[in-house]
C-alpha cells in the first residue's frame, strides 16, 4: 500500500491544540492522511536561533508529523517577504501591491532547498508526495536534483494569473520552470489551469498537448480539481450548534432581536473584498431605506499577517468604513454593521451561517472560497438562506445557483442583497437544493480521491470529471419546467458519457436524506431560517 507524504507551509501538531479548525487546507489534508496513513512535513510556525538541521517525526494515530523551525531571517524573506509580499498579491492580480526584493527571493529558494534536504531522509521508495501551495513551488525541483524519482504532485490553492501578469515578476521564467518537476499539478478552476499552461508555453517555451505540458524530458499534467468540504459533517455541526444555542451565537446574534442577518466570514485580507462589501451594504441601506432597522451585517474577520503593512492598513480601513457607515445610517437601538475581528470554532461558524438569511461571499479574487460551500451546507433545507457570491471566486464556477455578482460594483452587490432578502421561499429552496447537490457530489472525499487517483495513475481520465449537479426530478418540479413556469434552461451536453462519470444520487433523494437528518437531530422540530430570535 502506498504511503502518502504531504508537504505544506504550516503543520500544526494535534497535541498542540489548534484554537479553531479553520477548514480549508488543514482539514482537507488531515482527512487524506488519516485515510491513507503517512507523513506530514512542513514549517512548525515557530522560529529559532539556528535553522533545523534534522527533524524527528512524531506519530499521532495513522499520521506522522515532521516539523522544522525557521530562523527569524528566513521567516522575513521566505514567508513575509517573497511568499506574501510578492507571490500572494501577484497571484491575486494585485500588481500595485506586489513588492519584489532579490534577497527575499534568495531566502525563498534557500528555505525550499533546506526543506528538500530535511525531507529526503524521511522518504521511502514507494511514497507518493503531495506538495501544497505557493510557498513551496520549487520544492519538487529541489527534490529531483537530489535524485528523488517518486511521483510528486502539487496543488495550488489560490488563483494562478495570466502569463502577462505572472511575467511581471522578476525571474518569473525561472520560477515557473520549476513547475515542470511535478508529475501532476492541480488547480482550483480550469481558468487557473489554462493560465499556468499558458505561462509555461509563453515563458518557458513548453509544448502543450491539451492538459499535458512538456518542457524537457518530463511530462506534466495540469488539471482542475475544485476542492470541497466535508458537507455532512458541517451540516451536523450547524444543527448541533443552533440546538445548543452556544454562547458565541447568543452573544453575537442576540442583539439582532427579530431582525434579519447578512453574514460575511473571511480572513482579514485585501483579496477578500471586505471594505468593498461594507460599502455595498451601506449602499443597500441607502438605496432601500425600508430595510433600515430590519437587517444587520455581521462581518467576522480574524486578523492575519498583521506584521505586513498592507494588512495593518486594511485593519484600520475596515474599522474606519464600518464606523462611518454606522454613524451615518444607525439608530439608537440598531447598529447596521458589526465587524468582529476574532476567530471562532467551526461549530460556532456553522451556527452563524444557519442563522443568516444571506451569505455574502464577495472576494475580489479567490482560488475557491470554502466559506461559500460551508454556508450552503449549514442551511435549513425547509427555509434556506441565499448565497451572494463573487464571480471572481473559484466557487462561482460550480455554484451557479447563487446570486453571482461583480464585487467591484457596489450597486450590483447592494441589489443582490435586496433580491436575496426578498426571494420567495420556493425559489430559495430551488436554489439551495441545486447548490447542496453540487457540493455534496464534489465534497472533500471526492477531491482527495480524484487527485490521488490521478497522481498514482489509479483512475481513468473520465472518472476525474467533476460530477454534474443532481437533476431535480420530483413531480412538482417537473411541473415548474412547463412553458408558463419560470425555469433555468438545462445546458446541452453533446459529448458527455454519463456512464463513465460519478453517478450522484438524484437530487430528491439527496434532499430527502438531508431533511430527515435535520428532523431527527432536531428532535422532530426543524429550526427555521427566519428572523425570529433564537
Amino acid at each position: 500500500m502506498m504511503r502518502l507524504v504531504v508537504v505544506s507551509n504550516r503543520v500544526t501538531m494535534p497535541e498542540r491544540g489548534e484554537k479553531v479548525a479553520a477548514g480549508g487546507l488543514a482539514v482537507a489534508l488531515r482527512s487524506a492522511l488519516e485515510a491513507h496513513g503517512g507523513l506530514w512535513f512542513g514549517w512548525s510556525g515557530s522560529t529559532s536561533a539556528e535553522p533545523s538541521s534534522r527533524v524527528e517525526p512524531a506519530r499521532v494515530g495513522k499520521v506522522s508529523y515532521a516539523i522544522a523551525d525557521l530562523t527569524e531571517a528566513e521567516r522575513q524573506s521566505y514567508y513575509l517577504g517573497f511568499s506574501n509580499r510578492a507571490l500572494w498579491p501577484l497571484m491575486h492580480y494585485r500588481l500595485g501591491l506586489t513588492e519584489f526584493d532579490r534577497s527575499d527571493y534568495t531566502g525563498y529558494l534557500a528555505v525550499n532547498r533546506r526543506f528538500a534536504r530535511l525531507l529526503l531522509p524521511l522518504l521511502q521508495p514507494d511514497d507518493v508526495i503531495w506538495i501544497h501551495d505557493y510557498h513551496l513551488i520549487p520544492l519538487a525541483a529541489e527534490l529531483r536534483r537530489r535524485g528523488v524519482t517518486n511521483r510528486i504532485g502539487y496543488f495550488h490553492h489560490i488563483p494562478w494569473p495570466s502569463a502577462e501578469v505572472f511575467g511581471a515578476l522578476p525571474f518569473s521564467a525561472t520560477l515557473i520552470s520549476t513547475m515542470t518537476a511535478y508529475d501532476l499539478i492541480g488547480m482550483q478552476t480550469q481558468t487557473d489551469a489554462d493560465n499556468l499552461i499558458g505561462g509555461l508555453v509563453a515563458l518557458r517555451g513548453a509544448q502543450r498537448d491539451g492538459e499535458r505540458v512538456r518542457a524537457g524530458p518530463r511530462e506534466t499534467i495540469v488539471r482542475a480539481f475544485p476542492i470541497g468540504i466535508d458537507v455532512e459533517s458541517f451540516r451536523k455541526l450547524a444543527v448541533a450548534s443552533v440546538r445548543a444555542a452556544t454562547q458565541p451565537i447568543r452573544a453575537t446574534t442576540g442583539p439582532l432581536g427579530g431582525r434579519k442577518l447578512v453574514i460575511g466570514v473571511d480572513r482579514l485580507d485585501y483579496s477578500k473584498g471586505i471594505v468593498q462589501r461594507l460599502e455595498a451594504f451601506g449602499q443597500f441601506l441607502r438605496s432601500h431605506p425600508e430595510h433600515r432597522g430590519n437587517v444587520g451585517l455581521l462581518q467576522i474577520a480574524p486578523p492575519s499577517r498583521s506584521d505586513v503593512p498592507e494588512y495593518a492598513e486594511l485593519d484600520r480601513q475596515s474599522d474606519e468604513v464600518a464606523g462611518r457607515l454606522n454613524a451615518a445610517l444607525g439608530e439608537f437601538d440598531w447598529t447596521p454593521i458589526r465587524v468582529v475581528k476574532k476567530a471562532y470554532s467551526r461549530s460556532a461558524l456553522a451556527g452563524f451561517y444557519r442563522r443568516a438569511q444571506v451569505g455574502l461571499v464577495t472576494p475580489m479574487r479567490d482560488g475557491m472560497n470554502l466559506v461559500a460551500k460551508e454556508y450552503i451546507a449549514a442551511q435549513n433545507p425547509e427555509d434556506p438562506g441565499v448565497l451572494v457570491l463573487s464571480r471572481f471566486a473559484g466557487a462561482a464556477h460550480q455554484m451557479r445557483e447563487a446570486l453571482i455578482v461583480n464585487p467591484y460594483d457596489t450597486h450590483e452587490v447592494a441589489e443582490a442583497i435586496r433580491t436575496a432578502l426578498a426571494m420567495p421561499q420556493s425559489e430559495r429552496m430551488r436554489r439551495f437544493e441545486r447548490l447542496y447537490g453540487t457540493i455534496a457530489a464534489s465534497d472533500i472525499g471526492w477531491w482527495t480521491s480524484r487527485y490521488l487517483a490521478a497522481l498514482t495513475g489509479a483512475g481513468s481520465d473520465d472518472s476525474l470529471v467533476p460530477p454534474e449537479p443532481p437533476r431535480r426530478t420530483s413531480r412538482t418540479r417537473r411541473a415548474a419546467a412547463e412553458p408558463n413556469a419560470t425555469s433555468r434552461p438545462t445546458t446541452k451536453k453533446t459529448t458527455a458519457k454519463p456512464a463513465k462519470k460519478p453517478a450522484p444520487a438524484a437530487n430528491d433523494a439527496v434532499m430527502s436524506e438531508v431533511r430527515a437528518g435535520f428532523r431527527q437531530e432536531d428532535g422532530a422540530k426543524l429550526l427555521p431560517n427566519t428572523a425570529s430570535p433564537r
